[in-house]
């Protein structure tokens, strides 16, 4: 099992814009200081995603609840939005087997579907809740605060819907939000619905192994010890200040490097593997609102993040990355080794120009393709590079998520921006509040109104 970061392709011996071995030594200072702005922040108890072991108790509940939760579960519903939905779609992708949902029942083994709804559009809203009988599903709120407007609608539907058919509360839904404060820690104590604790110092885009990623993994009955022991042992290994010791904050120097000295602000996630393609998108979460802050100083700065996947965007995205501006970082991750491997067969009908086929895997093809992208990249001076895993499972993936999670908190300790809040995400929630008439926020009348208006003779 490993999990291996070759930043070969960021560096001058492949791309004119890399730093040089004199540059990698000038960035000591600025590395010495993200990593006590690291430590720092650990110190002041903010960096709770990584303290795995006082999550123990919690993770033993989970396991003891789902146990008996799952039996007779035909769908098990999440609602929530940004990162309280993007790691459960992640966990279902990567270990389970390729659609899932439309697997029946005895294919799946018993185990329940997993559906996440993480946004408001009635059509899929609708769509959703007229699929699935709730008498055999469990609905899963995931809400830190429970005053999240997306998802409190859809869990109001839900108690609609639930009452209507006859059914309880307490055998059909489950909270996952604030240890003490909220609307649903509330609810929860007056009705005796299931709940578990997202720990106060865990925000959402780093929330996938605590309850919120925790809760829905064991209800489908995956390794969520596996998940946990990945991030430990790769937490233990992004330690030093030593670039060469440290692959989370090489990952991240090197990203904050092309991004300031040569303007490479897009960075590019392209897993060549379709079980990690939903990674993607908890990537781009994460990375962008963390990093896309507006310093003490007024300077705005972060990096844009893309999801992309091998070999599919080959044939879409690639184009761009090789001829179109020099503004971007490509990032592989290359999986080892395939368990569903296939040969490719080479019948005696098979023409003779695909003799080059015969004897090989699609396993070997992927791999062949990611590596020729990034050779090409290379050639035409496009910095990249190369996340090397062994192979998807449980332990890989935890081992990803705590990677990305720490060069996060690396990256803003050398933006010199706070990763943990999100300051410009919150005016458009209380302008929404606002429409609303939520009492609360009913003092944004001025800043609403004094909006600029739609302009008819630019309605085209």
């Amino acid at each position: 099992m490993a999990i291996r970061l070759d930043v070969s392709g960021m560096l001058r011996q492949a791309v004119p814009t890399g730093p040089d071995a004199a540059a990698l030594d000038a960035l000591a200072p600025q590395l010495v200081a993200a990593v006590a702005s690291f430590e720092s922040r650990r110190s002041a108890g903010v960096l709770g995603f990584r303290e795995l072991e006082a999550q123990a108790a919690e993770r033993a509940r989970v396991l003891d609840w789902a146990a008996s939760a799952r039996r007779g579960l035909d769908d098990v519903i999440v609602l929530g939005i940004g990162g309280s939905a993007l790691g459960a779609v992640c966990l279902r992708t990567a270990l389970l087997p390729r659609d899932w949902n439309a697997r029946s029942s005895e294919q799946r083994e018993g185990r329940p579907r997993l559906h996440v709804l993480d946004n408001v559009d009635p059509r899929s809203v609708a769509g959703l809740l007229d699929l699935v009988d709730l008498a055999r599903s469990r609905v899963l709120v995931v809400s830190k605060s429970g005053s999240t407007a997306e998802t409190m609608a859809q869990y109001l539907l839900v108690r609609d819907r639930l009452a209507k058919a006859g059914l309880t509360a307490r055998e059909h839904l489950a909270f996952i939000t604030d240890p003490e404060k909220g609307a649903l820690r509330k609810l929860a104590a007056a009705e005796g619905i299931p709940t578990f604790d997202v720990p106060a110092n865990v925000g959402g885009r780093f929330s996938v192994l605590s309850p919120v990623g925790t809760v829905p993994a064991a209800l489908l009955g995956l390794d969520v010890q596996g998940l946990v022991d990945g991030a430990i042992a790769m937490r233990d290994r992004c330690t030093s200040s030593a670039l060469r010791e440290n692959p989370a904050l090489a990952y991240a120097a090197l990203q904050w490097h092309a991004n300031e000295s040569a303007g490479q602000g897009a960075h590019v996630l392209m897993p060549y593997s379709d079980a990690l393609r939903d990674l993607g998108p908890w990537f781009v979460q994460l990375w962008a609102e963390s990093l896309g802050k507006r310093r003490a100083d007024g300077q705005h700065v972060g990096p844009t993040p893309i999801a992309a996947v091998g070999a599919t965007d080959q044939h879409a995205q690639v184009q761009l990355f090789m001829e179109g501006p020099r503004d971007k970082t490509v990032t592989f991750v290359d999986v080892e080794s395939h368990p569903d491997d296939l040969p490719i067969p080479h019948g005696d009908g098979a023409p003779a120009d695909l003799a080059y086929l015969r004897g090989h895997t699609f396993g070997e093809l992927l791999r062949a393709e990611c590596r020729a992208t990034a050779a090409a990249l290379a050639r035409g001076g496009r910095p990249t590079m190369t996340l090397r895993v062994s192979q998807v499972d449980a332990w890989h993936v935890g081992g990803l998520f705590m990677f990305f999670e720490l060069a996060t908190i690396y990256a803003a300790g050398l933006y010199g921006i706070d990763p943990l809040d999100q300051p410009g995400v919150e005016l458009g929630k209380q302008l929404t509040y606002y429409q609303f008439g939520h009492p609360e926020w009913q003092g944004m009348r001025e800043v609403w109104e004094a909006l600029p208006a739609s302009d008819p003779n630019w309605v085209l």
